[in-house]
This record gives structure tokens, C-alpha cells and sequence, in this order.
């Protein structure tokens, strides 16, 4: 698989997962095996807890700076790099976040190859990488209208797309349809799909990714067989050694059911998928967490006034999550995580993958 100017020896792209889901072991060990490894751009400022930034006794990173630590962004991609080398690596970095410019600034002067921007429309991407040239941008989209708007406003920077993922509403996270889209036929990622593609050929011949839950080696075909160039796999990722996330949230996964992974509000807006947990359970009895907006992580929350709406602060959730918090952390995952039976390496996972199961 070709993007922008980099070789990838197979089709796949690991997801990028924040907070500290994918950081440097997990993206570097996915590069090393021959996928594209993504590093998430979210919450960095957890990284190493006390090392990179400003903290409230809590351990929560203070205000944006610290949130979206560029000390430990680097010090993410220079560790990931380690074990890839010089093998193309990706960072996600969120269109709602609070400094966005700055964050994907960040990590193109970090060396970053490419970014990957999704939960809004990007529009305005190819604005912050004017002076990284050699590094591919890598849009997600969830129809062919919003291929076009990106494409109709890229113009003016005279550029295109290195490539597009197209997600569909079974991927874990935050999803780019309302709640009831997420379960209308027209909207699923089979269907989505041909339109995206018939509408790139009206800009240019990049590579299309599918994305949203996708599983093993049978719908990588399906998809390559419909158009796509590759795909985008975040959720079958956790189940593995190298995965950044706490053993507990990996046993979160682990010990998930089909019913217990479910789609829930977001103070970013949007309908969210993951594991109902005792977070779920204690906002509907009034034990949860107080929200008291510190990190200012993303610009729909409106400094924590969607937080105090949808009942939990996305960011302190998340931030428990990575540090195994049973109790209060918010769990991630795509609609098919139930099927994580056990945690195995990314070199058998991505041997299952290229050679199926």
C-alpha cells in the first residue's frame, strides 16, 4: 500500500486510540510488522504521569498545554521510532481538538510521515503542514458529501488527499453519525464505501481505507474486493501484548459481552461506543465523578458545560481508563470487541490478518 510517498508492506492500519491506547509501543511494533502504526495525539500529557507536564494532585494534566504535551508527543514518536525505525508511522490528532494547529505541528516537527485527522471535518489541514511537505494527510470521512467539502476546500492550498478513511458506525469511540444513523442500513460501511470511492474519482486516484469493524482477513478481502486500497483496524489491536492500555482495561475488553459494548453520550456531541461499565452504572444513580472541566481537551465541550449536561468529563474518564480505573474509567471499543477472547502479540495478530485465522 502506497500513501503520499510511503511504502507500507501490508494493507492495514492500526487505529489510533487515545488517551494512551496507542502510543509508542503499540504503533512501533504495528510499523515494525509491516502495518502502518498510529500513534494517538490525545492526551499525551498522561504519558509517564509525572514526567512531561503540569498535573493537579489528581494526576489530570492541567489546561490544553499540558493535555497535548508536545514534550511527550516527541518523546512518544522518538520511542516508537525505536523500534520501528525509519518504517512510516502516523499520528492521529482530532479536528476537535483545542489546539489542533499545534498538535499536528508538533508531530510533523517530531518526524511524524503522516496524520490522520477525523471527529470533524478537516478542512483547513493542509494549512498547519505547509512546511512538512513529505508528510501524507490522511482525512476520515463518513460519506461522499463530506470527501467533497474536504476535497472543494483543499483547493486553495492546492492539495489532495494522500489518502481517505472511510468509517463506519460499528468503529469503537466517538462516531461521525447521529445515534440513530448508526443503525439505519444506508449509513453501514458497505454501503458508504462505493460512494466514497465514486466520488474520489471525481479528484484524483488516492487510496481509499475502510474503517469501523472490520475483524479478520475475510473483510479485509471484502473490502479490497469492493475498491479499497487497505483498512483500518483499531479495536482487535487492544487484544495484544504491545497494546500502551493497563492489563485492566485490556480485561475490560476480555470480559466484555456483545450487549455490554453499547453506544452512549458524549459531551463532544456525538454518540460514543463503548464497554458499559461501573462509569454507566453510577451516573444513573448520581455517584459519579464531579465534572470540573481542568484539561480543556476539546473545543465542542465548551470548557466542560457538555460535561456537565452528558454527566462525566471525557478526558478525566478516559485518562482513568489508561490507568486501569475500574471505577470511574470510560472503556473504549468497536462493536466487535466482545470477540477479543485473548491477548496475543501483533506479529500473530498480523500473521492472522495477511494469512487469515
Amino acid at each position: 500500500m502506497k500513501i503520499g510517498k510511503y511504502e507500507i508492506k501490508y494493507p492495514i492500519i492500526q487505529g489510533g486510540m487515545g488517551v494512551g491506547i496507542s502510543w509508542d509501543r503499540l504503533a512501533g511494533t504495528v510499523s515494525k510488522e509491516g502495518g502502518l502504526g498510529v500513534i494517538s495525539g490525545v492526551g499525551t500529557g498522561y504519558y509517564k504521569s509525572d514526567e512531561f507536564t503540569i498535573k493537579t494532585k489528581k494526576d489530570k494534566p492541567v489546561d490544553v498545554l499540558n493535555f497535548y504535551s508536545k514534550e511527550a508527543l516527541t518523546t512518544i514518536i522518538k520511542n516508537a521510532r525505536k523500534i520501528c525505525g525509519n518504517l512510516p508511522l502516523a499520528c492521529n490528532v482530532l479536528y476537535a481538538s483545542n489546539d489542533y494547529g499545534r498538535i499536528v505541528k508538533d508531530a510533523c516537527e517530531a518526524g511524524i510521515n503522516m496524520i490522520i485527522t477525523g471527529a470533524g471535518l478537516p478542512t483547513n489541514m493542509p494549512e498547519f503542514t505547509k512546511n512538512f511537505p513529505d508528510v501524507a494527510l490522511i482525512p476520515i470521512v463518513s460519506s461522499a458529501r463530506a470527501l467533497k467539502l474536504i476535497c472543494k476546500k483543499w483547493k486553495r492550498y492546492n492539495k489532495l488527499p494522500d489518502a481517505v478513511i472511510v468509517e463506519g458506525p460499528k468503529s469503537g469511540g466517538h462516531q461521525g453519525f447521529t445515534y440513530e444513523q448508526c443503525f439505519q442500513e444506508e449509513y453501514q460501511l458497505e454501503n458508504i464505501v462505493p460512494q466514497v470511492i465514486e466520488e474520489a474519482k471525481n479528484w484524483g486516484d488516492f487510496p481509499i481505507i475502510a474503517a469501523g469493524g472490520i475483524w479478520d482477513k475475510k473483510d479485509i478481502d471484502k473490502y479490497m474486493a469492493m475498491g479499497c486500497t487497505g483498512v483500518q483496524m483499531a479495536t482487535r489491536f487492544i487484544g495484544t501484548y504491545e497494546c500502551d492500555a493497563d492489563a485492566n482495561f485490556k480485561k475490560v475488553i476480555l470480559d466484555a459481552k456483545k450487549e455490554d459494548i453499547q453506544l452512549m453520550k458524549s459531551p463532544v456531541g456525538l454518540p460514543a461506543r463503548g464497554v458499559r461499565t461501573n462509569l454507566q452504572k453510577s451516573m444513573e444513580v448520581g455517584t459519579a465523578p464531579k465534572v470540573a472541566c481542568i484539561s480543556n481537551c476539546v473545543a465542542p465541550c465548551n470548557r466542560g458545560q457538555e460535561a456537565k449536561i452528558v454527566g462525566y468529563c471525557i478526558a478525566d474518564r478516559l485518562g482513568a481508563a489508561y490507568k486501569g480505573d475500574l471505577d470511574t474509567g470510560l472503556f473504549f471499543t468497536g462493536a466487535n470487541g466482545y470477540k477479543i477472547d485473548k491477548i496475543i502479540s501483533v506479529h500473530e495478530l498480523m500473521e492472522k490478518l495477511t494469512k487469515g485465522e
